[in-house]
């Protein structure tokens, strides 16, 4: 069932708006891909969109450990490369790029900076499972999911709440592969895509600390799941879905309006709104594109553009 309609979602039909260049690429066997992508030979896996102040785009190469600046006449620049695996990306309401590594931890790419810096690497001396995405609440503290090799078989990815002085809260524990998080408009709630759970949930986030009545919010299908996610000035959620072509819009309610069809591959992960804009920028990680798709709503606005 789409929605109490019982209507099915409107579709809305992605357009490419960039691809990495030939110049960045040259397919390779790496460990990343080993573990991930079985008997592929990757040139890259692009991840992390978010946005500067300056209108520019940056997106993260995770096998590869690159990060890239893509300005606002689609030029794209080879901004850092370190010995990491970069996944999700958000920036600071300082400038700075805040990098969820899969294998360092937390990591902080100051402005003009050529590698990026640790802020978190490990949780009590103890190394984290493999860090996905991240995301700022409106205070300015840290929210991310310790992914790892969780799913099904094993149901003990984190979410974790870095406070602004230091203090390290786990708000889950028991999530089969926590990936893409957003917060909704007063960050009272917190939205969680679960990959190999083919879910997204919902957590709402007392004042108390925490986390109380965690529950999921819509269901999907396919081979994966539910990758990045994004929410709207009007509650919508979106949905970036890894197996399923596209992304998916839903209301408040959970309920599914809108599905955005990607015209190349099918591997839509991540994905962000272009400040003050209805714009949705997606990236297509199995050519290394990045799409674009007008929404019925702006993007809210995030804690580096407030």
């Amino acid at each position: 069932m789409w929605n109490l309609t019982f209507t099915p979602p409107e579709i809305i039909d992605a357009t490419v708006l960039t691809r990495l260049p030939d110049r960045f690429r040259e397919a390779r066997k790496t460990a990343w891909g080993d573990a991930n992508k079985p008997g592929q030979l990757l040139d890259s896996f692009l991840e992390g969109p978010s946005f500067d102040r300056d209108g520019n785009l940056w997106v993260t190469d995770i096998p590869n450990g690159r990060i890239f600046r893509i300005d606002t006449a689609l030029n794209w620049t080879l901004a850092a490369q370190y010995d990491g695996w970069p996944n999700g990306s958000a920036f600071h309401r300082d400038g700075s790029l805040w990098i969820a590594d899969y294998r360092r931890g937390i990591l902080r790419l100051e402005p003009g900076a050529d590698a990026p810096e640790p802020v978190l690497p490990h949780r009590n001396s103890e190394s984290f499972r493999g860090i996905n995405d991240l995301t700022f609440d409106g205070q300015g503290r840290l929210l991310f999911t310790d992914q790892g090799q969780t799913g099904m078989q094993d149901p003990t990815g984190h979410v974790y709440r870095l406070d602004t002085d230091g203090r390290l809260e786990a708000l889950i524990r028991n999530a089969p592969s926590p990936n893409g998080l957003a917060l909704n408009a007063d960050g009272s709630a917190l939205y969680l895509a679960v990959t190999r759970g083919n879910a997204v949930w919902r957590a709402p986030l007392p004042a108390t600390g925490g986390t109380a009545k965690v529950g999921q919010f819509q269901t999907f299908f396919g081979t994966s799941g539910p990758d990045g996610l994004a929410v709207d000035v009007q509650s919508g959620v979106a949905v970036g879905h890894a197996s399923l072509r596209g992304a998916f819009v839903l209301n408040a309610h959970g309920e599914i309006t809108h599905y955005v069809r990607s015209p190349v591959g099918a591997t839509l992960t991540n994905l962000a709104y272009r400040p003050g804009t209805r714009e949705l920028i997606m990236v297509e990680s199995q050519t290394g594109t990045l799409l674009t798709a007008t929404l019925p709503h702006e993007g809210l606005p995030l804690f580096s553009h407030a």
